[in-house]
């Protein structure tokens, strides 16, 4: 007997798996992939830690969540500086002053906040009825015909004037001259890749890893051996879909190894025009500065697509009528008094990876 059955080896499963083991519980974690960490898997090819499933980068602003993390492992000084290309055009990410002066030639913030503000006053739109309006109404034509439009309708395989405004509450519009993605103190990607973090979190002789186990196949003889199920899995999926399918957008890698030194010179390259397919490339050698690779780069282009069952979904699509979905799901789940339901698919939620360890490390000091 387990006392725990984990479905899902990737963060939370991870997490959760490691403070119950270190209370003396026995945990069984599964995942049907044939290896760990879930979307955050990476794996060496030609010397380079590949991001499997894309980009992953560790940030928080949390000193607690940095310091759990960093007991496991070391984490390189890396910052993510994404850039854009439009038709040829190159401009920096987040918007910030070296968007704005790529855009029109601005160099104080003054002059950038002056642009904006005609450009939102020309739209005149009052009260936006869908992304596209809300977009115009805070940045103006330029920027979301450039930046926003072509790689938003990719990303999820809809018109912007077909999407909700909550998908763009406001815009990031930063006036300095600072290309770091993000405001949170703490930023880095585990040194090795993240599959060795996982395999660290793992390591404990209360925790019996099975990969290439798929809970559904083998579900009777699972939950028969485990006194309680955490399942990180579609909460739709565990209920068989009786209350019918939420919606999920998924994604296509197509990963190369190139014989260069560097293929595109930056981490993570943003392709914003519609007629491209991918939304993006990735370098991976460069998530962790590393030059060690030689004169081999491997590359991967990301392309969303419309998921169905069967497919990995990777985001929930969460607009009113998938929450009120999860809502009546959320309430079969909490009369499953056997089972904890965490993680991006089993709380339909789009969790950044320091949301989902402090959500596991709080599930689990709740349970046990």
């Amino acid at each position: 007997m387990y006392d725990l059955l984990i479905v899902g080896a990737g963060l939370y499963g991870a997490v959760f798996a490691a403070e119950a083991a270190a209370r003396g519980r026995r945990c069984l974690v599964i995942d049907k992939r044939n290896h760990i960490g879930g979307n955050v898997y990476t794996e060496e090819r030609a010397g380079i830690n590949v991001h499997v499933y894309g980009a992953h980068i560790f940030h928080t602003d949390s000193v607690d969540i940095w310091n759990y993390v960093n007991q496991y492992t070391e984490f390189n000084r890396y910052t993510n500086s994404p850039i854009a290309i439009y038709k040829g055009e190159l401009y920096n990410l987040p918007f910030n002053m070296n968007t704005f002066h790529a855009l029109w030639g601005v160099i104080t913030p003054e002059e950038a906040r002056e642009e904006i503000r005609r450009q939102v006053e020309a739209e005149n739109i009052k009260e936006p009825k869908n992304l596209e309006e809300q977009a115009l109404s805070l940045g103006g034509r330029d920027i979301y015909e450039k930046l926003i439009k072509g790689y938003t309708e990719k990303q999820w395989g809809r018109r912007c004037s077909e999407l909700p405004v909550e998908i763009i509450k406001r815009l990031p519009f930063r006036f300095v001259y600072d290309n770091n993605y993000f405001n949170d103190r703490y930023q880095g990607i585990p040194i090795g890749g993240y599959t060795k973090l996982v395999e660290k979190i793992l390591d404990s002789p209360n925790i019996e890893v099975r990969t290439g186990t798929d809970f559904f196949e083998q579900r009777k003889e699972l939950e028969e051996i485990s006194k309680k199920t955490v399942f990180t899995g579609q909460i739709d999926a565990y209920f068989d879909y009786s209350l019918g399918a939420l919606e999920y957008r998924s994604l296509r890698f197509e990963t190369q190894e190139l014989d260069t030194d560097s293929f595109q010179g930056n981490a993570v390259v943003n392709y914003t025009e519609y007629e491209v397919p991918y939304t993006r490339i990735i370098e991976h050698k460069f998530f962790e500065n590393s030059d060690k690779a030689g004169d081999t780069t491997v590359i991967t282009r990301e392309y969303p697509c419309e998921w169905k069952k069967g497919d990995e979904p990777y985001y929930p699509l969460n607009n009113r009528k998938n929450e009120e979905l999860y809502e009546r799901y959320e309430e079969l789940a909490r009369q499953e008094s056997r089972v904890i339901f965490g993680g991006r698919l089993g709380k339909y939620k789009y969790f950044d990876m320091d949301d989902v360890i402090a959500e596991a490390l709080s599930d689990a000091a709740r349970e046990i």
